[in-house]
């Protein structure tokens, strides 16, 4: 979760007036500070592009008409963030995203007009090869190679212990942004603007082992809305079986089966669940320890959603994918969920949806 004070959490679960804030960043050098009346940012970790946002504004004169217009706004970004105002004169904001403007469009006359755009991934995925592309050193150093080569000013950090890679070479038309997918991949992460717009190189936290980042709470001074559950087996996977072959290296093919090896696990391998694996490979896999981490890793996240909910809360800014959230249901019983996907308004405080990818009880 975004950091925040223990008094933002607070004031979350109680009647409080809404902040939000949206600057427009023109390619002119102009930043404009957008009178808002309502839109969302929309941030969901199944989607290659996490973070999407729509902005309604009663300005007209936004819809770019002219062909100085249209320059300044091709490639023009928007900044949002959404807190509270505490009634004291100040106020608490965390940010939600920076976007690529990428629509612009409404009454010319009388608006509103309807601004949309999606997080800076976009670049870098639209930013296809126009000649093969050789990948070659270790995850952090290609990961940011690719990046900036769309975004030479871009941030990447990583959370992560670096890990080698084998050569991979892709092909005139792929996706840089698949690519850097696969490579964080190699080492069983993922890679992402987070929502200061910086790239960030992460493993999915672990259900069991992290500090909850927000509780959401039944009853007075809780957030609690309300909340579903279901059991399922759609997509869970107990056993990884990771490989690698790099002709270009003059590597012989490399692998790991890595499996759940826990007795008391409902997906224990070879127990009631059965044996369901999960196959990936890549050449950027080139030794058996390589194999053996991104398997282990892999594993990790595909035996996790062996439960699925959805959470109403009051909305709360600060949630970021894969934050681990304790519930706490109207009849006292507690549980772990992790979220996957959620949609913060722009507005007044609503109904705030909650998607989850698992779910385990709370002693």
């Amino acid at each position: 979760m975004y950091p925040v004070s223990d008094r933002f959490l607070a004031r979350l679960a109680e009647s409080h007036q809404v902040a939000s804030e949206v600057k427009l960043f023109l390619t002119d050098g102009r930043v404009l500070d957008l009178e808002h009346e309502g839109g969302s940012v929309t941030v969901d970790r199944a989607q290659a592009i996490r973070r999407t946002c729509t902005v309604t504004v009663a300005d007209p004169a936004l819809i770019p008409r002219t062909p100085t217009d249209q320059l300044a706004t091709y490639g023009a970004r928007l900044r949002i963030r959404r807190g509270v105002y505490f009634g004291d004169g100040t106020s608490e904001l965390v940010p939600l995203g920076v976007f690529r403007l990428d629509t612009v469009g409404g009454d010319v006359n009388e608006g509103p007009v309807t601004l949309s755009g999606k997080d800076l991934a976009a670049f870098v995925q639209d930013d296809k090869f126009t000649a093969p592309w050789k990948s070659t050193g270790t995850v952090i150093a290609a990961i940011t190679a690719l990046v900036q080569r769309s975004l030479p000013d871009a941030d990447v950090v990583a959370t992560i212990a670096d890990a080698a890679i084998g050569q991979r070479t892709f092909d005139i038309e792929a996706d840089p942004w698949a690519a850097c997918q696969e490579i964080a991949a190699a080492a069983g992460a993922e890679v992402y603007p987070n929502a200061d717009g910086t790239f960030t190189i992460s493993t999915l936290p672990d259900l069991l082992t992290t500090t909850p980042a927000w509780e959401i709470a039944a009853g007075k001074g809780g957030a609690y809305i309300r909340a579903n559950r279901g059991m399922t087996s759609d997509q869970v996977y107990n056993g990884v079986l990771a490989r690698g072959e790099n002709t270009a290296d003059a590597v012989a093919p490399v692998s790991y089966l890595a499996t759940d090896s826990d007795t008391s696990s409902p997906t224990y391998w070879g127990g009631p669940f059965g044996r369901r694996p999960l196959f990936y490979s890549s050449p950027t896999l080139t030794t058996l320890g390589a194999c053996t981490a991104a398997a282990t890793l892999k594993l990790a996240q595909a035996k996790a959603p062996n439960a699925s909910g959805d959470i109403s809360s009051l909305p709360n800014p600060a949630l970021e994918p894969g934050d681990v959230l304790r519930l706490v249901h109207p009849d006292g019983s507690r549980e772990l969920q992790q979220a996957a996907s959620f949609a913060v308004p722009l507005g007044v405080d609503g109904d705030f949806p909650i998607t989850t990818i698992s779910a385990k009880e709370d002693s």
